[in-house]
């Protein structure tokens, strides 16, 4: 392959020597006094492929609380996980950290690997609801679809049919919904990032399953009345708010990571590769190559090259690419690949959300935090107090372990970006946080 993915961290945090006047707190025409935040993984605070205590406290709405008073400790309550044990995904996985991993070819490198062998399956069966009901309604996963159905969080429902991530924040399995506790609050003021996961949902899967909602369509069916259904509800008693728009997802590292051509041939391997696809007109070079992938196309064989701009994902088994002929001889399986096509989708469906997104902001009056606008500047590298972050995977400081979500660092530009949005809709002086208090990704 044309790179072994060995992965290096971020080394130094350089801190600028410059200082800056505090700001002294205005909330200007905002009512911070219970802030609620409904959104999907980077509100709840998943990151390194995992919900865990340390990406928890160090989530984008709990940096908003603190910055929203002067408070030592901000009266906002979120389902924390247990801060000693490990954190779990729907695989009852723990969360990744950095240490070393030894490849398929006895190379040993510092990579992602797992915080123990199984996640903390007990955090399934914890919920604190009944004493200290939670502002922060963050669900990992959740399609903007099944932020107001009721009994969301039903295990008894069956896979598929209810969130294990709900379940143990919920008021009642049966009967509480995600806008039904988020409203339970009676907030005053509210932030809003929805739309991500449904993308990202059919993105991750190669395009194979879960099918982007529309953006038109009632609740519960389309993107747009769904969300005017939460606003409804949220902006009912008079509650002001924020709303996040939805970033270009395959810009992301876990898209970008591999190149499209990593295949890379000595004079023996693409000479084998000749004798096999030239009968049905696929020519290999010494030197780089597109990967084979699975297709519609060339009966029987269902094999084809990939061709510039279409993606490979990070969850790809690399072992299987470096040392079992993965995309080469045996073609990528179309599950770790997105085609020209199903990027065309997604990059619709981003559009067709903000539109959404932007018209629903300014009917109800909302903050429009520029999250796109982040991520485009994470893309190209942005420099703050003398540090430069980009969107490289682990070096570029901003990501997570898993390539999706975003570490404390990002989560922390996040909240920036509503806090500037905040302050410019509502005549409000709220300080923006001290990115440089927030930690990257951290060596073993």
């Amino acid at each position: 392959m044309k790179k072994e993915f060995t992965y290096l961290l971020l080394a130094v945090f350089v801190l600028s020597a410059c200082k800056k006047e505090p700001v002294e707190l205005n909330l200007g025409e905002i009512d911070a006094s219970r802030y609620v935040a409904i959104g999907t993984n980077a509100t709840a605070g998943y990151a390194d492929d995992a919900l865990h205590y340390d990406a928890q406290i160090n989530c984008y709405p709990n940096i908003i609380a603190n910055q929203l008073t002067d408070a030592e400790d901000p009266d906002f309550n979120q389902p924390l996980m247990n801060e000693n044990f490990a954190g779990i995904n729907l695989n009852d996985d723990s969360e990744l950290i950095l240490g070393y991993k030894t490849d398929c070819k006895d190379t040993t490198s510092l990579s992602p690997i797992r915080r123990t062998t199984q996640g903390n399956t007990a955090a399934w069966s914890e919920n604190t609801y009944a004493s200290a009901p939670f502002d922060n309604m963050g669900v990992p996963g959740v399609s903007i679809l099944d932020v107001a159905n009721v009994g969301y969080g039903n295990s008894a429902a069956g896979a598929g049919n209810y969130n294990p991530f709900y379940t143990r924040m919920t008021s009642s399995e049966t009967n509480g919904s995600i806008l039904g506790d988020a409203l339970a609050r009676n907030p005053t003021f509210y932030t809003i990032m929805l739309g991500d996961a449904d993308i990202m949902a059919y993105a991750t899967s190669g395009g194979t399953q879960n099918p982007i909602p529309p953006s038109s369509g009632a609740a519960g069916v389309g993107f747009d009345g769904s969300l005017d259904e939460i606003l409804q509800g949220m902006s009912g008693a008079g509650a002001k708010g924020a709303i996040a728009n939805i970033p270009d997802v395959l810009d992301y590292p876990y898209f970008t990571l591999i190149p499209y051509n990593g295949l890379t041939l000595d004079s023996a391997n693409a000479e084998s590769m000749n004798n096999v696809f030239n009968p049905i007109g696929l020519d290999f070079v010494v030197g780089d190559n597109p990967f084979t992938i699975e297709c519609d196309c060339n009966q029987p064989y269902n094999v084809r090259k990939m061709v510039p701009g279409e993606l490979i994902l990070l969850s790809i088994p690399l072992d299987s690419v470096k040392c079992k002929g993965m995309g080469s001889i045996h073609p990528i399986p179309d599950k770790y690949v997105l085609t020209l096509a199903e990027i065309a989708e997604v990059d619709a469906a981003i559009t067709a959300y903000n539109a959404v997104i932007q018209q629903k902001s300014q009917t109800y009056n909302l903050a429009l935090a520029d999250i796109e606008g982040l991520y485009q500047s994470l893309s190209s590298g942005i420099v703050y107090n003398g540090v430069t972050l980009n969107a490289e995977f682990i070096t570029g400081g901003a990501f997570s372990l898993d390539g999706r979500n975003l570490n404390p660092i990002g989560q922390a530009l996040i909240a920036n970006q509503f806090i500037e949005a905040i302050n410019s809709q509502f005549n409000a002086a709220i300080p923006k946080a001290d990115v440089t208090k927030y930690h990257g990704i951290l060596f073993p």
